[in-house]
């Protein structure tokens, strides 16, 4: 369990300062809890895929730096591990034979939100919504 974080920040969430008109709530909560926020290595993974996939502008060297010097100098990145992956397992099991099958890289996300006792931060709560014993928040509203 990771002691210091509270918070595991879906993409969303992270992706939001980047934005034009970024939500206030989530830019306060940010600064409010900076030091208690984490991220899975799979949200790591969008973050970059989605920087990569740009053409070279402007708005792409702004994101790798947000990425190098918001994210990967600042946050906790947790990996998918065996614990994780046994509750992902255990997850999509119970969820298949009633009849939810929610996208695989947020069982993951979820996955480790859970097995670190982290609370999960998205805006997306109806794609958590069946997993049991996960904890969420929605700094947006």
């Amino acid at each position: 369990m990771v002691m210091s974080a509270k918070f595991l920040l879906d993409t969303n969430v992270l992706s939001e300062p980047l934005k034009p008109k970024p939500n206030q709530n989530v830019l306060d909560r940010l600064l409010a809890n900076d030091d208690a926020l984490a991220l899975a290595a799979i949200v790591y993974l969008e973050l970059v895929f989605r920087y990569l996939d740009l053409p070279d502008s402007k708005r792409k060297r702004a994101i790798e730096a947000y990425i190098r010097q918001e994210i990967e100098k600042k946050l906790l990145i947790l990996p998918y591990d065996q614990s994780a992956a046994r509750w992902h397992a255990m997850e999509r099991a119970r969820l298949k034979h009633m009849g939810k099958m929610p996208p695989f890289f947020d069982g993951q996300i979820a996955a480790v939100a859970a097995t670190n006792n982290l609370t999960l931060v998205t805006q997306n709560t109806d794609d958590f919504q069946y997993f049991q014993d996960l904890q969420m928040a929605n700094w947006f509203e």
